[in-house]
């Protein structure tokens, strides 16, 4: 039987897998940053100021098809060879895509093979984001005591909070040395984020090759071997056996997690370009920039009380509240934001993204306890990105359209209704707080309630 670790090594594998979710969502953020800020102009700028954000929304929402395709890919070498190896492939593919966004000529010097371009890249990021979260919530999920797994499982959901904060923080300093409206900016100084990507991957790869397998991967390779001269080759899929076995989980998972996705990267990316725009908030980028930092470390504060919440009232409570939450504020968002003071922006972003970390912090814990060790990495990697799909791809998308059209109160209405959906499909789920892993002893039976 397989003992709990020592203190030691669960705290060096939190810290890697702090580190590698804050290395590929520093990648994946900085995109949406630029997509907001620089890529309208530089990759579409035949298109025009509204027309040209939209073009660039659509390429951030490419990666987000992206992930589920990463997350059956990766998931099914995290579930067959392990969640080290795979893990170790994602942060690559995330750095190398990154450092060539930022080497891309623009438009003006490549034309039209520059927008293809950006799309393929950003795919790849798309792809090895898909394979990143699963990996990252597994390591702390397996080694963690049950009886603090929400605590543990918080370590790598604080990779997107240090990671929006940086990438603010990169194109404020960039920008205020360069100056926002300066050619300098447009032409190479939104790259040196980008190119800045491949010394943070460096540092998450030293940090990943030093931890070790997961006990729990370790026990279910044991077990397959044991089974594999009695099953067909198909049903050792983890894909297929995810799909399979518990295809209500991977469902209702989505769907529990679309608002959060929805609130985050309409918080992270959408608002951003809300904040700065003339037709928006009309506030001055660093302004918005600054307060994307100050937002980003409330919810990373946000997401460790969650987290820790979620030991005690179980996982699907503290969900369940966020979902509630997001229902009453995105009603409100909007007309607070068309205020115009950077006061009711602040107010605003802060208010989002810690109703998004509230959910987000027991994630990490969460999806990993509702699949089985055997297809674990493609399951709660499927449930989440197809999440990403519903709740990060099409809500950004579609929000300058519905403004135009409606004003800006239908993006509120909107993400309300994602907030419904959310709510019922978390409460269809079953609560996992205190259930043990397959090498674990098992433990008082999860609550039900």
């Amino acid at each position: 039987m397989t003992t709990t670790p020592a203190p030691v090594p669960l705290r060096r594998v939190a810290a890697a897998s702090c580190a590698g979710t804050t290395i590929e969502f520093y990648d994946f953020f900085i995109y949406g940053t630029a997509a907001a800020l620089v890529f309208p102009k530089v990759f579409f700028p035949a298109l025009g100021s509204t027309a040209g954000t939209v073009a660039s929304f659509a390429t951030f929402a490419v990666a987000f098809f992206a992930r589920p395709v990463g997350a059956i890919v990766f998931g099914h070498y995290g579930d067959r060879i392990g969640r080290k190896k795979t893990l170790i492939s994602t942060l690559l593919l995330m750095g190398i895509a990154t450092v060539l966004i930022g080497l891309l000529p623009g438009a003006e010097t490549i034309g039209v093979a520059a927008p293809l371009i950006l799309v393929f890249l950003r795919f790849c990021q798309g792809f090895a984001v898909g394979g990143e979260w699963a990996g990252a919530t597994l390591l702390t999920a397996e080694y963690a005591p049950k009886e603090k797994r929400g605590l543990y499982g918080v370590f790598p959901q604080l990779g997107p909070a240090i990671a929006f904060a940086l990438s603010s923080g990169t194109f404020l300093v960039t920008g205020l040395v360069m100056g926002d409206t300066d050619d300098a900016f447009l032409t190479y100084g939104w790259r040196i984020p980008f190119l800045l990507s491949i010394l943070l991957v460096g540092v998450g790869l030293w940090v990943r090759l030093s931890i070790e397998e997961t006990p729990a991967f370790a026990e279910a390779r044991r077990l397959a071997a044991a089974e594999a001269a009695t099953l067909d080759r198909s049903k050792r899929l983890p894909f297929l056996e995810a799909v399979r076995a518990q295809p209500r989980e991977v469902l209702l998972s989505a769907g529990a997690l679309s608002m959060l996705f929805a609130f985050f990267y309409m918080g992270t990316a959408y608002l951003t370009a809300y904040g700065t725009n003339p037709q928006g908030a009309a506030l001055d980028r660093p302004v918005v920039l600054g307060i994307g930092i100050a937002a980003a470390v409330v919810f990373g504060l946000a997401t460790v009380a969650a987290g820790m919440l979620s030991d005690r009232f179980g996982r699907r409570a503290v969900i369940r509240t966020s979902s509630v939450a997001g229902i009453v504020w995105a009603l409100a968002l909007f007309p607070l934001l068309d205020t115009g003071s950077a006061t009711a922006f602040a107010i605003g972003l802060c208010g989002t993204l810690v109703i998004f970390a509230v959910a987000y912090g027991p994630a990490g814990s969460y999806l990993p306890e509702l699949f089985s060790a055997r297809h674990r990495y493609t399951g709660a990697g499927l449930g989440y990105n197809l999440a990403g799909v519903l709740g990060g791809a099409i809500p950004p998308l579609v929000a300058p359209g519905l403004a135009a059209a409606y004003g800006s109160i239908a993006i509120g209405v909107m993400l309300s209704l994602i907030g419904v959906i959310s709510l019922v499909c978390v409460s269809l789920l079953r609560e996992t707080r205190n259930v043990a892993l397959e090498h674990e002893r098992p433990a008082t039976a999860p609550t039900t309630v």
